[in-house]
């Protein structure tokens, strides 16, 4: 392949033999052809690397790496080293594009010197409801200011939906290894940098969630490590924004208090009487018609039920409390 690509599309691929040639016949079904498709195998054993380099022999915008079992986060960064487009686009090998989805986000990063990254809406491609509702919420923000705000509740992108600039991995790095979900983290740190996220108002990827995918089976994907991950990055926020303002938890639940032990919490919000005026670790607890001095205080939403968030939301809004300047949606 001696042209050089504008967009690199990067696929790590493990023991995907069922999936992988319908989600390279998406790339392959693209309205632009200007794509190089860098695939790294990682060590696969079921007879997907032999049918990779049956489709590489064909197809020569195909790039193919082979390496034993290593995990898909050096993976990932082998393969980024490998692409030469302009953009990088990253895909699975249980997902499926529209064949409009490259020409589509690599036209808003072109026209938008602004954005770094670019992702879409989403359609998703299982049947577990909590996933589904992740994705639903995923949809919901299609806006750069929503995504930066909420970016403290969940991963605000779907990781295979995205595109992003090729310098981003030389200016703020790639993916990182460690006891932490590897997307979560990227974007965490480049949204601290700065980097703009935009969202193409189309679905144009379907975002499959197979019993066997990573984030069911991998402890790197738990729930506490997710915390974890967000709390590192929020310490790091508040300390630029709160400006001294006293902290204060939503959420006065043993499993809310645990998750955020590691912030300078002063006190607890909550809606249950019974709490009221009790003392965990010592700090006091108060009624949601109670809320402290919003001048003096910044609180953060960490009650993580179903239809919590957008009802602290709307009561915090209500009274005056502006999301981003007097409180942010953790959970």
């Amino acid at each position: 392949m001696s042209m050089q690509p504008s967009i690199s599309v990067l696929m790590p691929v493990r023991d995907a033999r069922e999936t992988v040639e319908a989600a390279i016949a998406s790339v392959q079904a693209q309205t632009i052809p200007d794509w190089e498709l860098v695939i790294v195998d990682d060590g696969s054993r079921d007879g997907t690397v032999e049918l990779l380099r049956q489709i590489a022999a064909l197809e020569p915008r195909l790039v193919l790496i082979e390496q034993e079992p290593q995990g898909i986060v050096i993976a990932l960064n082998r393969g980024l080293a490998s692409c030469r487009g302009e953009f990088v686009a990253r895909m699975d090998a249980d997902d499926g594009m529209s064949n409009q989805r490259l020409d589509l986000q690599s036209a808003f990063l072109a026209a938008n010197r602004d954005f770094g990254l670019v992702s879409c809406r989403v359609r998703f491609g299982g049947t577990e409801a909590g996933y589904a509702a992740h994705v639903d919420w995923i949809n919901s923000l299609m806006n750069p200011d929503e995504v930066s705000l909420r970016r403290f509740v969940e991963s605000p992108v779907a990781h295979p939906s995205v595109m992003f600039r090729r310098e981003l991995i030389e200016r703020h790095g790639g993916y990182r290894n460690g006891p932490f979900p590897e997307d979560y983290e990227l974007w965490l740190r480049w949204l601290a940098a700065g980097v703009r996220f935009g969202k193409v108002d189309a679905e144009l990827m379907v975002w499959n969630d197979p019993p066997q995918r990573l984030s069911r089976t991998d402890s790197r994907y738990s729930v506490e490590a997710f915390y974890a991950t967000k709390c590192l990055y929020l310490t790091n926020w508040l300390k630029k924004h709160v400006n001294g303002r006293e902290l204060w938890l939503w959420g006065a639940g043993r499993i809310t208090r645990r998750r955020f032990d590691s912030l300078p919490i002063v006190g607890f919000i909550d809606v249950d009487a019974a709490k009221c005026g009790t003392h965990c670790d010592g700090r006091v607890v108060r009624l949601a018609n109670d809320l402290p001095e919003c001048k003096k205080s910044f609180i953060l939403a960490g009650v993580g039920a179903r239809g919590a968030r957008e009802a602290i939301r709307a009561h915090l809004v209500a009274r005056g409390w502006m999301e981003g300047r007097d409180f942010l949606l953790v959970a």
